[in-house]
């Protein structure tokens, strides 16, 4: 069916393609975008609001006109940006130019094996190995993903190794739906084991015994994880016994095990509070609970030895805090301040070590790594210099260890790992990621910009540029970013497949607004539920505040987000789309009412906290007054390329497609509107580290057409 529209699209153009040297902008005068059949359905919430929607019917990806439709829209995209193939093909040449394609990983020791994971030249997918005793040992290779990967169109997996280094589970998605197969390799044969167990959501946290493993599992319905099950080897996996059932849907559960191995701790939760239990690894016993589920109470749980768990929590702590509690009785009455709330500092996260402890925190936004003596409780931070740039601790299996792994990246600076020692203060770079070619990072410029949002808040804006190629005279084009939501941090990293805008004279910016937590936890709080909008503002402050400043010109700024950066897109779409040039949505939650209002559809109740509860009818009222889909108007709109994964359990097909057939109806400009719809794939998009490269070219190639530049 595919091949057949894309028949019709091209022979509809014939020879009428023309190009207009002067404008520079390419015109299909007899190519027609799809039209989604209009089916008005009612949908009535609780409190007796009444709205219609003209294109529910496209959420049944079982229906052949659904299927039809979004290979239509596919088609005319491919149709429409014809005329930049050969650029794509350059931009995802020249992308994939810069990555080092037989590449490997700091290896990390644990025990006697130092493990690793790399790739060969012209391989999708990672091969985990390890060497025994040394780095110039044989290696042993635990799973090759490009062995693993033949014949199928998507693979994401992991792996999770044995206490005695004897076996490993190979976990693994096929589909991009985040459902995961776990098998098992006997390392000492290299033979695949019977046991199989399908439809899991997590990893595979194995007992010290090396006879079993635990588990977490999703509702069928919801999809949020219900159940922590527990397997052992050899035994059918339907006959696993389960641990814990989590029967509150709001909740998620997870499984895993503290640095010091003792103990199994589940936890469940949902955006606004979580709770844990714990029971000794091999002896799971009905689990223990720490402290009770409290609304607005966030904590998890680790332990590092000794009589006491360490707990990270914001009882009482909006920027969170350090407790510890004696395992006897855990409850929060016994709670005692190790690091405490502070009203500066945002507690990011502990790593526990025999003599230490490694703090990650943030300040103004900007990540800091301090080093705590359990002996004194001496600190000392460790020092970074670049304007804007992030840095966080690593992987750190070991626990008698006096060196602490972390990795540093800016805008400019390649991820590094870094290996530091906490008792002598010295530091060795292990490896920067190779960019090949003619990258310098002294061509480049970072800039961190404080930005007074309209009502005052100061918003931290990370910019990169070019040296040679930037003018502040409002001549440059643009590219803005941001998510801001369920307190993620957008942080000031680096990114290769970037230089290909920044070389093209492209300055790009990230905006940290209100939703991530880059300011401490206020800043979530007051871009979360009925204050969403903040996000929106933010947003639109930050691209203002790029136009007015002269970094980038007034018809040339673009804006992208993906997920709930995707409704950020959607929002400021609706409030401000005089501002874009245009916009790519990736991935995109419009549709938040009628979403947030179908508790069968997967993770809704588990994201009330973040967005709303439509039966409560102000919340429903404010979530109406924001949500992308329901405020599509008859007016001028930027350029738009939304994309989707039609096997995404996260942000359904549905709403990105629902969108577009409802902007495609109302919009009064002639500005590209494009749906791409990865008929293989989910959330995450192509798999293999090439295969995305792809559609980061079209993207890329997007915004360079509607700019003029075609090289």
């Amino acid at each position: 069916m595919k091949k057949i529209i894309q028949n019709l699209l091209i022979l509809s153009v014939g020879m009428n393609i023309s190009c207009s040297q002067e404008k520079k902008e390419f015109q299909y005068p007899d190519v027609q975008p799809p039209v989604a059949n209009v089916k008005p359905f009612e949908i009535t919430a609780k409190h007796g609001h009444v709205r219609v929607d003209n294109y529910y019917w496209l959420n049944d990806r079982d229906n052949q006109e659904v299927i039809d439709y979004l290979n239509a829209e596919n088609a005319y995209l491919d149709t429409m940006l014809s005329h930049t193939k050969d650029f794509q093909d350059k931009l995802f040449k020249e992308i994939r130019s810069r990555i080092k394609e037989d590449d490997s990983s700091v290896p990390y020791k644990l025990d006697d094996y130092f493990y690793y994971s790399r790739f060969v030249e012209g391989g999708e997918y990672p091969i985990y190995a390890r060497k025994k005793g040394s780095l110039n040992a044989d290696e042993e290779i635990i799973m090759d993903g490009n062995e693993l990967g033949k014949g199928k169109s998507f693979l994401n997996f992991f792996t999770s190794v044995s206490e005695d280094h004897n076996l490993a589970a190979i976990i693994m998605d096929t589909q991009g739906r985040n459902f995961y197969t776990v098998m098992i390799k006997d390392l000492t044969t290299g033979e695949m084991l019977p046991d199989k167990i399908e439809n899991i959501r997590s990893s595979a946290v194995w007992s010290n015994d090396n006879k079993s493993f635990y588990y977490s599992i999703p509702d069928p319905i919801t999809l949020r994880n219900f159940q922590v099950k527990r397997h052992i080897l050899g035994q059918d996996s339907s006959l696993d016994e389960v641990i814990f059932e989590e029967t509150d849907q709001t909740l998620s559960c997870g499984v895993g095990k503290t640095k010091s191995k003792e103990y199994i701790i589940i936890g469940s939760g949902r955006t606004d509070a979580s709770y844990a239990m714990y029971f000794p690894v091999d002896n799971p016993v009905k689990p223990i609970v720490i402290a009770p589920l409290q609304d607005n109470v966030q904590y998890n749980v680790d332990h590092a030895g000794g009589e006491s768990f360490m707990i990270y929590t914001n009882q009482d702590a909006v920027n969170y805090r350090l407790v510890d509690a004696p395992i006897s009785n855990p409850s929060t009455s016994n709670w005692k301040d190790i690091i405490p709330n502070r009203t500066d500092i945002f507690l990011e996260g502990v790593d526990y070590f025999k003599d230490y402890m490694a703090v990650q925190e943030t300040k103004e936004g900007l990540a800091k790594i301090r080093i705590i003596r359990y002996e004194d409780q001496s600190s000392h931070e460790l020092e970074f210099g670049e304007p804007a740039y992030t840095a966080s601790l690593g992987n750190n299996p070991a626990f008698e260890t006096d060196v602490v792994r972390y990795s540093y990246t800016s805008m400019t600076t390649p991820n590094s790992v870094y290996d530091y020692n906490m008792e002598t203060r010295d530091k060795i770079l292990m490896k920067e990621q190779a960019v090949l070619g003619d990258f310098e990072k002294e061509n480049y410029q970072t800039e961190r910009i404080m930005v007074t949002a309209r009502d005052g808040k100061k918003v931290p804006m990370s910019i990169v540029y070019r040296k040679v190629k930037f003018k502040k005279d409002g001549t440059m084009p643009g590219w803005i970013y941001a998510y801001g939501s369920y307190g993620y941090s957008m942080e000031a990293t680096f990114s290769s497949a970037r230089l290909s805008l920044l070389d093209r004279g492209m300055v790009y910016a990230i905006a940290h607004i209100r939703g991530g937590q880059e300011m401490g936890g206020d800043w979530y709080e007051d871009g979360k539920m009925m204050n969403k909008k903040n996000s929106f503002y933010d947003f639109i402050d930050c691209s203002k505040w790029l136009q007015d400043n002269g970094y980038v010109a007034k018809d040339k700024l673009f804006a992208s987000g993906g997920s709930a950066g995707g409704l950020l897109m959607g929002g400021i779409l609706n409030m401000a789309p005089e501002v874009y040039r245009g916009v790519v949505a990736d991935v995109a939650f419009v549709d938040v009412v009628t979403t947030m209002m179908d508790e069968t559809i997967p993770l809704t109740t588990f994201k009330w906290l973040e967005w709303g509860n439509p039966n409560i009818q102000e919340q429903y009222e404010y979530m109406l007054s924001y949500s992308p889909y329901d405020n599509v108007e008859a007016k001028d709109y930027p350029h738009i390329l939304a994309t989707t994964g039609l096997h995404d359990s996260q942000v359904q097909y549905w709403e990105p497609a629902k969108w577009v057939a409802k902007l495609r109806t109302l919009k009064t400009d002639k500005n590209n509107l494009f749906l791409y719809t990865n008929m293989d794939a989910g959330h995450g998009g192509a798999s293999g580290r090439f295969e995305r490269l792809k559609e980061v070219a079209r993207e890329y190639a997007f915004a360079f057409d509607i700019l003029g530049i075609r090289e």
